[in-house]
């Protein structure tokens, strides 16, 4: 029996993670039209799922930062 390289367990979490927040984008897209109705939540939907989505981004960079996405 042969053993899997750990980089193989960090794209696969790596996977899960960024396939979540698709889960958690795509409600708030079909939504995002009903919350147009009231412009100050409307404001405040499109401030927080940019938070959100900018969390993301900066643990992206961090993880790139750190060498964990290179197979060397």
């Amino acid at each position: 029996r042969e053993r899997f390289s750990v980089n193989f367990y960090l794209v696969a979490i790596f996977f899960i993670v960024f396939d979540i927040e698709a889960v958690f984008l795509y409600p708030w897209a079909v939504l995002y039209r009903t919350f147009l109705a009231d412009p100050s939540f409307a404001l405040i939907a499109l401030v927080e799922m940019f938070v959100f989505i900018g969390v993301l981004f900066v643990g992206l960079i961090y993880v790139w930062k750190r060498g964990a996405l290179d197979w060397t």
